[in-house]
Parts: C-alpha cells; structure tokens; sequence
C-alpha cells in the first residue's frame, strides 16, 4: 500500500463509520496460520466480519505466491501491464480501459479524486458501502444519501431524481453491501439513461461472481453506451486475496485515464499480481467457490426459516439477519463467545451482518445465535 493512504478497513475506523463494532480483521477460519489477527483476537475466533473467502487461496494460486519471491525485489511495471492485458482480455476491452489499485477501495477512492472537489456531491443509496461517502467528505464534497426501499434495495429513480447540476458522482454497489440485494439489469439500464451524462457513475462490483439470479447484469454490459461509467471489481473476496489488495477498474479509455492520474505510484505489489495472474488462468475457481458459499449460504438461510427468523435474502457471501435490538451489544456477545461479526450500519442498528464461513463456522454461529438472540426475541 502507498505510503500515506488509508486501507479500506483503517480509514472507516478512523473516520468514527464503525460506531461500536471495530471492522476487524482479515483473517477467516481455515487460511494460511502465517496471517495477520486483529489485537486481542486469537487463532480459534471464528471470523465472520469482513465478507472474507473462508477458504483461502487454491494450490495454484499458493504456489504462485511463493513464486512471488523470486521478484519481489523488483518495481512490478512489467506484471502491472500483464494483469492489465488479462482483466482486458477477460472483458473484451483494450487494456487502457483497465485501472489497477491497492483493493477495490483504492479505485473508489480515485474515482471520488477524479469526479469530485470543494461543493460538489455524491449521491449513495443508504445504507451501502460508506468508503465513497467518506473519501468524499475528506474532499469537503457534501453527500446525499437515499433511503434504500422497503424491500432493502437501491431506490434508483429517487437517486437519479436526486442528481443535479452539482453532483459529480453517484454510487452504486451492486450487489449492496451490507444488504446482500442487487439492482437488475432493466433497472440499471434505465437508470443509467436518466443520470446526466456529465455526472460520473461509479458501480461497485466487489460482490460479482456470487449473484445467480438471471436478471442481474453486470455493469460492464453498458459501458459502450456510457461513457461515464466506472465499473469497480475486486480479487478480495471470490478470489481469497483480501490481504493481497489488488482491485481493478474498467472504464473508458478518457475516464480511465482520469482516473489514473489519481493513482499512487506503484500502487501493486509483486506477489498480489502474481496470485492474480494465475487466479484468472484458474476456470474453475469462480464456479467452484461460488457453489461451496452458496450452498452453505442456503443450509443457514433454511435454518432461519424453520426457527422463524427474519433475513435480507443474499446474493452474496454474507447475510443480514434481524435481531430485533440494537446490535452492538450483541456483536460484543459474539466476541465473548469468540465469533467475530459485522460492524453496526446506524440506518439499520437492530440487523446483524455475518459472513458465510465455512459449514462448521455457520454452524457454531447458529448454537451463539440461538443463545444470544432467542427467535422469540428477534421477532
């Protein structure tokens, strides 16, 4: 990470977005022991807190890892344009069109340098992700934020409505964090038609590869047609490299190249690139991953039901579950019990996030839910 900026989990804490909860820590249950643990926290807590891949890298992406070493000591220039070229071919676009950063958050936070300034705006769905929000405000750009609707998604005409002749980007993340919900693909076309064309639309991807449903579209489907469209992805969470950090914009190649002057130098490392090369030649790691979350996802969400318990249905590796009170108490009584769960979102204090861990993760959540939160209590 380049000296001087945030990572996407400090800069929430230190701009007060993690009232109660600390957003700790990137290790789950069942990867590498070498690891970073948050303080105070042990290699037996249960890690359900930051929507991390629970199982890690694959072999291959392992070995390519410690292959990672051999030019480590090396400025990563050359495998810099190799990734580049990759995520082109991947999304059939020049490779001008792509922008590296440290995470997906570091794009984020280019595109709010890129759109922004003292008196512009950006318009956000409330709750979602809050980096945009706070980056924007460390600019002195101020911040609308629309209500999500009553079923827990993007209320996009309101958020088009709300655009205007001082908005100079809008957010979406799609799928929502922290709700799990998407935004479909007629609803992201029409949207895209109403926003101004000189207000830069930015659509989070982070969450991508887990969405199974038909009528969800990935952003990347209108870029020809919007040329102020960024569409932001991550090897964070399918891809298991959330210690690594490499995130990645596709744009056009005038936006894109906006956004690369907002970039830090060297903004890669050798061995996140080098785990990402190989990931991408790996056809099966997105399916494979994709189908073991999933079904543990369906196995919790089945045991919710047959308690009577109230939930966001997901399209993502990780769930909000209705606790029926304010949530910080009970995300302190988790760590009493050694689980770590999500942070509390202030517009939706009595819902708990937790992230899909492994079988035998989910399952000792349920034995310190069901003590925690009686279903009784959280009707």
């Amino acid at each position: 990470m380049q000296r001087g900026f945030f990572s996407r989990r400090r800069f929430l804490t230190a701009s007060g977005a993690a009232a109660g909860a600390a957003l700790l820590g990137p290790r789950p249950t069942g990867s590498v022991a070498e690891a970073s643990l948050p303080l105070g926290v042990s290699e037996d807590f249960i890690q359900l807190n930051s929507n991390e891949n629970p199982y890690g890298l694959t072999s291959s992406a392992l070995a390519a890892l410690t292959r990672s070493g051999r030019v480590g000591a090396r400025y990563p220039d050359g495998l810099e344009d190799e990734v580049r070229n990759a995520i082109a071919r991947l999304h059939r676009v020049s490779s001008e069109q792509i922008v590296l950063g440290c995470g997906s958050s570091d794009i984020l936070r280019m595109a709010d340098a890129a759109a922004l300034g003292e008196g512009r705006e950006v318009v956000a769905a409330e709750p979602t992700f809050e980096a945009v929000l706070l980056y924007a405000n460390v600019m002195q750009a101020g911040a609308v934020k629309v209500p999500q609707t009553a079923d827990f998604r993007h209320d996009l005409p309101k958020m088009a409505a709300a655009c205007n002749d001082k908005t100079g980007l809008v957010y979406i993340c799609n799928p929502n964090n922290p709700t799990g919900t998407i935004v479909r693909r007629e609803e992201l076309s029409q949207f895209l038609a109403a926003v101004p064309q000189s207000t830069t639309v930015l659509v989070d991807e982070a969450y991508h590869h887990f969405v199974e449903d038909a009528g969800y579209a990935t952003a990347h489907d209108f870029l020809d047609r919007h040329p102020n469209l960024i569409v932001a992805r991550t090897f964070s969470k399918i891809f298991a490299m959330a210690g690594l950090r490499l995130g990645y914009a596709v744009a056009s190649p005038e936006l894109a190249q906006r956004l690369s002057r907002q970039a830090g130098w060297n903004n890669t490392n050798a061995a996140a690139l080098t785990v990402a090369l190989q990931s991408l030649k790996d056809a099966e790691l997105v399916p494979a991953q994709r189908r073991r979350i999933s079904e543990t996802r369906r196995w919790l969400c089945d045991a919710l039901d047959r308690e009577g318990r109230r939930y966001i249905p997901s399209h993502t590796n990780f769930l909000m579950i209705h606790v029926g009170s304010d949530v910080g108490p009970i995300i302190r009584s988790f760590r009493e019990r050694r689980i770590l769960v999500g942070r509390k979102f202030p517009s939706m204090s009595d819902w708990l996030r937790v992230s899909i861990g492994t079988r035998g993760d989910m399952e000792a959540f349920l034995t310190a839910l069901r003590e925690v939160v009686p279903a009784h209590a959280a009707a």
